[in-house]
């Protein structure tokens, strides 16, 4: 383990303190009583003990849960378990160095996955780490003709793609399950489920090993920053809605409640400093008179905020169905700030499905529900916006009064078709409040079809790429 000699050769304060600062260009909020706490973490604990230094700085500086991924794979490269291509007992074997004449020979990969198969069915986590390094070294460059692959500058290009295709480690689940079986009499149906479970996690532990090995060696070879730019996974709140994957999205769906809880502790806090309305001019001067006309004694109006109606209009086409899923979804978790929350969805016409997002709704599959079974389809299944104000406005416009916050998600893309800036401007005007939260970055607003900035010059329109700038604009809009 070269943590030690990391330490030693680059300052472990100046370390530590690089580290801190690639948490926080990844979204990681490290104060200063945090980097504190990390070094006493270090000062206290053996840098030979590895894991025992993860475990304590995750706990010096992790504040919030879906940041331990970001700061394992940090850790990872600011951390790693060896430089170079480290030092260790497993080696890999080599055709024609039974006796040691070959040393520099070509890989003998059946018996490397011979060597391989008896330590994923011993569990040797150690020696695993340590084979994947030496496989790392002797595989991760090997170009097809058995030559170095050089990137540039001539540095090593490492794959680990390249090393997992040659050894194939998930082809040796049936050999081992076999080692495993000899010697007994008979096979127990339910335990060799449950080793070939664990056998699994083995191989994925392993081919996890090797992807770290080569993301470290590539650190090595070309520096941390530019290794962290493109293998640190974002956090749930940072990922864009409109680019995010179907497990991302799983992923964001997840911090809907933490992220409601947050929004509704901030609420609190800004209520309570917010008691006292507006001075009350003609109780102060009543009361001065007292004190010789000294307004001793301030009179305020007393604040009845009362809550507002809420009426969401989203539309649930295409990608921007995952922003639309997650922002009804946040409102529902926040509807107790709301008198009444009434929800349209559109996609050529709109059409209400507040029963969906009732509370105590099953809203796990609710997208899939309104898509079949409210009425959204005219044509050709294309976004028209211009449609849906007008279809809604007829049907639905009584919903807008002058107690009712209007809130439009959607990327304002209307396929060449009118946006019916009038019919939007009328509902604007009879709301008390009106805003639109559109998913796409705003320096694409107005490109191509999208009537963005036509719909802005009506209604306050705000960019909402990611849940965190959704929480920042709904703590914004939200009543007090």
């Amino acid at each position: 383990m070269d943590t030690a000699r990391i330490a030693s050769d680059h300052g472990l304060p100046g370390h530590l303190v690089d580290f801190v600062a690639a948490m926080r260009r990844h979204g990681v909020a490290v104060g200063p009583g945090e980097t504190v706490d990390a070094a006493r973490v270090l000062g206290a604990l053996d840098l030979l003990h590895r894991e025992h230094l993860r475990e304590g700085l995750a706990a010096a500086l992790l504040r919030r849960s879906g940041q331990r991924q970001v700061f394992d794979t940090l850790f990872e490269l600011y951390f790693p378990a060896a430089l170079g291509a480290g030092v260790g007992e497993v080696e890999v074997p080599r055709v024609g160095d039974e006796d040691g004449d070959a040393p520099d020979g070509p890989v003998d990969i059946d018996a490397l996955r011979d060597v391989l198969a008896d330590l994923l069915r011993d569990g040797d986590t150690d020696a695993l780490a340590e084979l994947a390094r030496a496989v790392v070294d002797a595989l991760g460059t090997s170009g097809a003709a058995g030559t170095a692959v050089r990137g540039a500058g001539g540095q090593p290009s490492w794959s680990a793609y390249q090393a997992l295709r040659m050894l194939s480690p998930e082809t040796l689940l049936a050999r081992i399950m076999d080692d495993l079986r000899t010697g007994e009499e008979e096979g127990n149906p339910f335990a060799d489920e449950v080793r070939r479970r664990e056998i699994r996690d083995r191989i994925a532990a392993f081919r996890k090993m090797i992807t770290d090995e080569v993301r470290r060696r590539t650190a090595e070879a070309r520096g941390r920053e530019q290794v962290a730019r493109t293998a640190v996974p974002k956090q749930a709140e940072q990922v864009e809605f409109l680019s995010a994957h179907a497990e991302q999205l799983t992923a964001l769906r997840r911090t809907v409640h933490p992220l409601a809880r947050r929004l509704a502790s901030r609420l609190a806090v800004r209520r309570k400093h917010a008691k006292r309305g507006t001075l009350d001019m003609r109780r102060t001067l009543r009361r001065s008179m007292s004190t010789g006309g000294v307004p001793m004694r301030p009179a305020y109006r007393t604040r009845r905020p009362g809550r507002p109606e809420l009426v969401v209009l989203c539309d649930v086409s295409g990608s921007v169905a995952g922003f639309s899923h997650f922002t009804l979804l946040l409102v529902q978790a926040l509807r107790e700030q709301f008198s009444k929350v009434r929800v349209f969805a559109f996609v050529e016409r709109a059409d209400e499905v507040t029963h969906l997002f009732s509370p105590g709704a099953e809203l796990s599959g609710v997208m899939q529900r309104v898509l079949r079974e409210a009425e959204l389809v005219a044509f050709d299944g294309h976004s028209d916006y211009g449609s849906a104000l007008g279809g809604f406005a007829e049907h639905w416009g009584e919903a807008i009064t002058s107690k009712t916050s209007l809130l439009v998600l959607g990327d304002a893309r209307t396929n060449y078709r009118d946006p019916n800036l009038t019919v939007l401007r009328r509902l604007v005007g009879a709301a008390r409040h009106a805003h639109w939260l559109n998913p796409e970055p705003r320096r694409q607003w107005g490109s191509g079809d999208s009537a963005a900035l036509r719909y802005a010059d009506v209604i306050p329109m705000h960019e909402c790429r990611t849940a965190a700038q959704l929480a920042d604009v709904v703590e914004a809009l939200l009543p007090v």
